[in-house]
């Protein structure tokens, strides 16, 4: 398996992709359908969807109905043989796992076989680069190359004192039980594909329907999902200025502006694909009284000043995470301070872009909380327990509203790779940012440029993780770490 050669692999799919992306935009509905079902069929495809959902997803590890969690490299091959017959797919039930949500509520998570999953990464293979030619350039969620930074520059340049933002209003959008609830018939009909897909995609809604609505929803869980979910929801951007993730949105209403006529159409838009905006969340505010959308408090000061801080849920969620940590007894000061760096680091690196100079988010109280329980350990003195805390909160540099959006309908399926590595690099900082740009962008190990999602690594040559010395540091793809650590050490 990690003898194979990956680096063929991914330029075979990405040929194909960029080919279908190209096919999409010159509206030719034939060649689409051919190249769709060349990727279901394509050897290189097949192992690529099997590598990612049992090696490289967050929830590789979490098992289906079947009780499945891994996969050794025998159970790998089989499955990609098995995916030959992806055109005649059968979907097993849904594993379903409480999940309990910010308001007391809770929502079913609904996880598919690793079997299922692998079919669902190899359909959106052939879906994606589709959809992408046509998606509207305002909506950002669960989309290649696109963030939640990408809509916090958005909500900038449309609030920022020379756009008027002082006068402007925020018609704040929560769309009800999206997952839930979307039909499956409004998803069918925007779905570009040939009929061997659009009949898997049909079983594979109907494996994860409530019995009490057999008509809506997609199972939240499954790899193909949030792509079923923005298929049916593209175009409601064209109703007025919006800016979409997923299915939070957030309306920017001038002055002159029906916002009772605006909310009308965005309800009849979504009525048709068989959901509801709901009452309880949705808000009509200035934008000077503030508002939170995706984890940023915005607000417009009284001076015609743009401001963004982390909302007070989120700061409140994170430092809960913190302190579970910290009075966690299970175990040492050292092994405290491994598990705290990389949260906090992801937590600074996350607000990186907001304004991160008053004391609250300087983390001073809680890292001065967690110096007072690592030096009451007796193996540790102050002196310690101080370089325990700077390695427990390691600084992450900010720049206000300095991110730079993507251009545009731009997206990785278009081929220019020289764009989107240079902008996939910019994404790191420090020892990670610098071996980047000594690489040109590309990975160290494969030697491919990191155009896609896939996240870098930075690999010790010697092996030593103390010494981070730049000859010692190569920045490469997650996939290329795991398989130096198997003990590959010749480029694939």
């Amino acid at each position: 398996w990690k003898s194979l050669p990956w680096k063929k692999f991914r330029r075979n799919l990405f040929r194909l992709q960029r080919r279908l992306f190209k096919a999409i935009q010159a509206e030719d509905t034939r060649r689409t359908r051919n190249i769709q079902k060349l990727i279901l069929k394509s050897f290189a495809a097949r192992l690529l969807a099997v590598r990612q959902i049992s090696q490289l997803n967050t929830g590789k590890k979490t098992g289906g109905i079947d009780g499945v969690k891994s996969l050794n490299f025998k159970q790998r091959f089989a499955l990609t043989e098995r995916l030959l017959k992806a055109h005649d797919w059968k979907h097993s039930k849904l594993r379903e796992i409480p999940i309990p949500k910010k308001d007391g509520t809770t929502r079913m998570l609904k996880v598919p076989t690793m079997a299922d999953r692998a079919w669902q990464c190899l359909v959106k293979y052939a879906l994606e680069p589709a959809h992408e030619a046509l998606f509207h350039a305002r909506s950002y969620g669960f989309r290649p190359g696109r963030s939640t930074q990408d809509a916090q520059k958005i909500l900038f340049l449309n609030l920022k004192s020379d756009k008027n933002g002082l006068n402007k209003r925020i018609l704040e959008l929560d769309i009800e039980k999206c997952f839930d609830r979307i039909s499956h018939t409004s998803i069918m009909e925007r779905v570009i594909a040939p009929q061997t897909i659009k009949t898997g995609i049909w079983r594979c809604l109907k494996a994860g329907v409530n019995p009490e609505f057999p008509e809506q929803g997609t199972p939240q869980g499954g790899v193909v999902s949030p792509l079923l979910a923005n298929i049916a929801l593209d175009g409601i951007e064209d109703i007025h200025n919006s800016i979409r993730y997923a299915d939070d949105m957030v309306v920017i209403l001038k002055p002159l502006d029906d916002a009772d006529k605006i909310l009308k159409d965005i309800q009849e838009f979504l009525a048709i694909r068989g959901l509801k905006v709901s009452e309880r969340k949705t808000k009509l505010l200035l934008a000077t009284d503030g508002f939170d959308f995706l984890g940023w408090h915005f607000k417009v000061q009284t001076n015609g000043k743009f401001r963004c801080v982390p909302s007070k849920d989120n700061y409140k969620a994170f430092r809960q995470k913190v302190k579970e940590i910290v009075n966690c007894s299970n175990y040492g000061a050292r092994a405290k301070a491994e598990k705290l760096a990389p949260l906090v680091r992801g937590w600074r690196n996350y607000h990186r872009y907001c304004r991160m100079d008053s004391s609250r988010f300087s983390l001073w109280r809680t890292a001065h909380r967690a110096f007072k329980v690592f030096n009451k350990e007796k193996k540790l003195n102050r002196y310690t327990a101080t370089e325990l805390i700077k390695k427990a909160f390691p600084a992450v540099p900010y720049s206000e509203n300095r991110y730079v959006n993507v251009k545009g309908n731009k997206s990785p399926y278009d081929g220019d790779e020289v764009y989107w590595s240079k902008r996939n690099s910019k994404l790191y900082d420090g020892a990670t940012s610098k071996c980047l740009k000594r690489q040109d962008h590309s990975c160290g190990h494969c030697g491919l440029k990191f155009t896609d999602d896939e996240r870098v690594r930075l690999h010790h040559i010697d092996g030593n993780h103390n010494n981070w010395k730049p000859k010692n540091l190569v920045a490469v793809h997650h996939s290329c770490h795991q398989y130096i650590h198997m003990g590959k050490t010749e480029k694939v």
